[in-house]
């Protein structure tokens, strides 16, 4: 089940960037540039109090960001 709370940046096939709601079947916003996607992402996942995932073109995670409740808060 899709967590709504969270935003997925990724590289679309047209070359532009998207931020989608996880879940979605369209994208929320879509750019030119991965840095204001991104942005996007993480403003909307903080209000959410989400998660946002950032997509390389090699569509692997590179960097996420935990807004509300961590589910693997670090230790120490």
């Amino acid at each position: 089940m899709p967590d709504k709370s969270n935003f997925w940046t990724q590289q679309r096939e047209d070359g532009k960037w998207e931020s989608k709601r996880e879940g979605a079947d369209r994208a929320s916003k879509v750019t030119d540039t991965q840095a204001e996607a991104w942005k996007y992402s993480k403003d909307h996942a903080r209000e959410e109090k989400g998660e946002a995932f950032l997509k390389g073109r090699d569509n692997k995670i590179r960097e996420r960001n935990t807004y509300g409740d961590d589910p693997n808060p670090p230790k120490g």
